[in-house]
């Protein structure tokens, strides 16, 4: 079947006029919701049910088609992650049209690149709101924490479904009008059990009292993991020797601080960073004798380090943790399914964890989107009740989610996986076709720590 996909990237300006963008018709009023007898689906999937009824629909939703977007870094700082969880998501919305599509319409995936940059986001974001031709019905997909907080009251304004490519703690909260749907855990949550597992480690080790540092990003990202690593401190007892949140700025000369983690000699790191920073801090502190144990909240680590420099020290001195499985974790239905169409479809295409995000995301959107369609209610704003009314289900590959009809602290994810890095079952370059480890092996979970669980949720970690 020809795919139906389309990549924008970069082209925004060239295809889209600011004009066009805002929630209300040309007349300055909402418009009038239109309702279709949509055609019956092809297959006997979820989606056939709903397309025997008539489906209400706005922006983003015509007879045919149904529109998702997408903004995502392409070309920033997290590109070589991003880029494959576009993949996957791609290769997701092929295969739900090769069924039939949702309530009987075909799903055209739409991706503008942000570039990790908030100003080019808001950019992006116009753009997708659009109420003419180019809008789409909501967002499977918003790379960047501060990203998306800078979009958040205008989706909320637009009546506008998003899932953050971000694990802020702050999505929970209700401020945001549950039109921001976090997928899994956060990066607070995910430090609480990190540091957790890496205290228990530490003292399996022998290491009686291990001591702590805690280095991190600014901004929401650094700023919540770095609140999860403090929280988890204080409720273990754990002495925290090197607090240097907010103190490590991605292209700048960072040696002063890995001056000052050295200095400090803790016995175990967390990190709040990318790849590339957590590769220079390790690098940086060995050279100069220092070797804890590090681990760090997801985006510090990438499989694809295992084939630099920095291999052998993640080998014996690095805890991974995740909000889903990786990708050689065994006895998951869901990621079989996932490796076939990703094979099927990709098949030179390298081995990745990221394809099981990208993946997850979708799945959410469709069960969401599928549940609106089901309710003959297609608009955006149908689209997020029906988010509120659905409990999410991965196959394995991730904890259950619920948005609504509870209280924040019985919905929230709290579970997270740790890993331990093994290089041996690393397989530089293995196509999807071959096969091939990314180096990670389960260690436990999903799982949350007593102190993750005796965690009362009152808003962002990181605002106190």
């Amino acid at each position: 079947m020809k795919r139906l996909t389309r990549v924008l990237a970069l082209l925004l300006a060239l295809t889209m006029v600011a004009a066009a963008c805002g929630s209300d018709d040309d007349d300055g009023g909402e418009a009038a919701p239109v309702t279709t007898a949509a055609p019956v689906a092809t297959d006997a999937d979820a989606s056939s049910d709903a397309a025997e009824a008539s489906i209400a629909f706005d922006y983003g939703v015509d007879e045919d088609t149904v529109r998702i977007g997408a903004i995502a870094d392409l070309s920033g700082i997290f590109s070589g992650l991003v880029t494959q969880i576009v993949d996957a998501q791609t290769v997701y919305w092929d295969m739900v049209n090769a069924a039939g599509g949702i309530g009987g319409k075909q799903v055209e995936f739409i991706v503008l690149d942000n570039a990790y940059d908030v100003p080019t986001h808001l950019e992006r974001y116009e753009a997708m709101r659009d109420t003419g031709a180019d809008g789409v019905v909501m967002l499977s997909q918003s790379t960047g924490s501060p990203h998306t907080a800078a979009i958040a009251e205008m989706a909320i304004e637009d009546n506008l479904a998003v899932i953050p490519l971000s694990w802020y703690s702050g999505w929970s909260d209700p401020d945001f009008g549950k039109n921001i749907f976090e997928s899994y855990s956060n990066y607070c949550y995910e430090a609480m059990n990190g540091v957790d597992y890496l205290n228990r480690y530490m003292q399996e080790q022998g290491v009686g009292s291990p001591t702590l540092a805690i280095v991190s990003f600014p901004g929401e990202y650094g700023g919540d993991g770095a609140a999860g690593a403090r929280l988890a401190a204080e409720a273990l007892g754990i002495e925290v020797v090197a607090d240097l949140g907010g103190t490590v700025i991605p292209g700048a000369d960072n040696t002063p601080v890995i001056s000052q983690l050295v200095e400090a000699n803790a016995d175990m790191v967390w990190t709040t960073l990318s790849s590339g920073t957590l590769t220079e801090a390790m690098l940086g502190a060995s050279a100069q004798g220092y070797e804890p144990m590090w681990s760090g909240n997801v985006p510090s680590f990438s499989y694809l380090l295992l084939g630099g420099d920095v291999a052998p020290l993640l080998d014996t001195n690095y805890i991974a943790n995740t909000y889903i499985v990786t990708w050689n974790t065994p006895n998951v239905p869901g990621l079989e399914k996932l490796k076939a169409e990703m094979t099927a479809a990709m098949p030179d295409a390298v081995v990745s964890d990221a394809y099981i995000m990208g993946w997850t995301e979708a799945m959410a959107a469709h069960q969401a989107l599928d549940q609106a369609a089901s309710n003959g209610d297609m608009t955006r704003a149908g689209v997020v009740r029906a988010f509120n009314e659905i409990t999410a289900e991965f196959d394995g590959l991730a904890p259950t989610q619920s948005w609504g009809g509870g209280d924040v602290n019985d919905l929230i994810v709290r579970e997270t996986y740790t890993y331990d890095v093994v290089l041996a079952d690393y397989d530089a370059g293995a196509t999807l076709a071959e096969g091939g480890g990314t180096g990670t092996v389960l260690v436990e979970g999903p799982r949350a720590a007593d102190i993750t669980k005796a965690h009362v949720y009152v808003g962002a970690c990181d605002k106190g």
